[in-house]
């Protein structure tokens, strides 16, 4: 399998179809949709067995929001594009749990480590739900969803895989759903900061790097996993390829 080095679908149905002189990939099915002048969102989706293996990425579906000039953009487009990701977040979630389904959101990575934060410093803005609505209900919206989340931190700090961890939570709590947030890597230094992915395979964590963990799926947890990403790392190496 060629080394991508990169976690993007988007990225790696490119470069294959770049190395083997391909106008299509068997097994593997695309669609783009320009939102206006700065986002556009591509759908990829790995339809079986020989998609996989191109690609080196599970049978599923993968959304790429590529967002021009976000790092400089202004509070309406950064509202547009959060309007955005929200919409495609939550038809995936639909796909997978109904309106009530508990969800556990988790924050991968290394909080004292600057590109590997993301997952860690997001759980800190989610708005949980779980334990309100077990011991104030009376406080709470009806039908509103029961929300966790956790930073399970990294090995390197714990001395335990994220997903031996991520397992006990999951026979306990009980979640219908799980949503892990994490920096991928990419090919493109244009992609850092300015590009998300959601996907409804799981993640296999450091898998762009070359450092992959054990993966944390519907496979290992039992219980359908979205992951939502956005590039923080470029490999010097690709961004010359």
């Amino acid at each position: 399998m060629y080394n991508f080095r990169t976690d993007l679908a988007l990225e790696r149905r490119d470069i294959y179809k770049k190395v083997n002189k391909l106008q299509e990939i068997d097994g593997v099915e695309s669609t783009e949709e320009d939102i206006n002048e700065n986002i556009k969102v591509s759908r990829v989706k790995i339809a079986n067995e020989n998609g996989e293996k191109a690609l080196g990425k599970a049978i599923g579906n993968y959304v790429t929001i590529d967002v021009k000039k976000l790092k400089i953009a202004g509070e309406e487009e950064i509202q547009k594009t959060s309007e955005v990701l929200s919409n495609e977040l939550r038809k995936m979630i639909d796909l997978h749990t109904d309106k009530q389904g508990e969800i556990l959101i988790v924050g991968l990575g290394n909080i004292y480590v600057t590109p590997d934060a993301l997952g860690p410093k997001v759980i800190n803005e989610i708005d949980v739900t779980r334990h309100v609505i077990k011991y104030l209900p009376q406080y709470v919206e009806e039908g509103t969803r029961p929300v966790s989340a956790i930073s399970p931190g990294v090995l390197g700090t714990t001395g335990i895989e994220t997903v031996e961890i991520l397992k006990g939570i999951v026979d306990n709590v009980k979640p219908k759903l799980l949503i892990v947030i994490d920096a991928l890597a990419s090919r493109s230094i244009d992609r850092i900061s300015s590009t998300i992915q959601i996907s409804d395979t799981g993640i296999v964590p450091g898998a762009g790097v070359g450092n992959t963990r054990q993966e944390i799926s519907q496979n290992s947890l039992g219980i359908p996993v979205i992951a939502v990403g956005i590039p923080t790392v470029v490999d010097i190496f690709s961004c010359n390829a």
